[in-house]
């Protein structure tokens, strides 16, 4: 949903939650052709020094453009948002993409939005931290 009035600074964004799975990974790997042994193979993960096959760090990317797109609707503009892959999504996990504004400047038209961005798995840990900015319709 977007916002109907001009975000405020600390405010938080509507979470993204995807519980991951081998099934999320294929998916993902037929349509990007990124079908890697790490990410399909439990034994290749623990040679990796992983407890399972670990999901592709390109799709917790994914799951923070949902979660910016999801808050700012179809009138918004992603400028920037990039991020740092800190921890592996490993099988069964629930991956929440998350936000918060973290700076606001009204424009003609258009308002800019900040937001610090992050995934994180359901223990709370994070995963892939990161920053986004937007613009926005301004209201009114």
């Amino acid at each position: 949903m977007a916002p109907t009035e001009i975000p405020e600074v600390g405010e938080e964004i509507p979470p993204f939650i995807r519980e991951t799975s081998f099934a999320n990974w294929n998916r993902y790997a037929a349509v990007n052709d990124e079908f890697v042994p790490i990410h399909m193979d439990d034994d290749a993960g623990r040679a990796a020094g992983y407890a399972t096959a670990f999901g592709m760090g390109n799709l917790q990317w994914s799951y923070l453009h949902n979660v910016v797109r999801e808050w700012m609707g179809d009138e918004g503009r992603i400028e920037r948002l990039s991020c740092q892959f800190r921890g592996p999504n490993i099988k069964g996990q629930t991956v929440t993409g998350r936000g918060r504004v973290t700076a606001v400047r009204p424009g003609q038209g258009r308002t800019e939005v900040d937001l610090e961005v992050w995934t994180e798995n359901q223990e709370g840990q994070p995963l892939a931290p990161g920053t986004a900015t937007v613009s926005i319709p301004t209201p009114g």
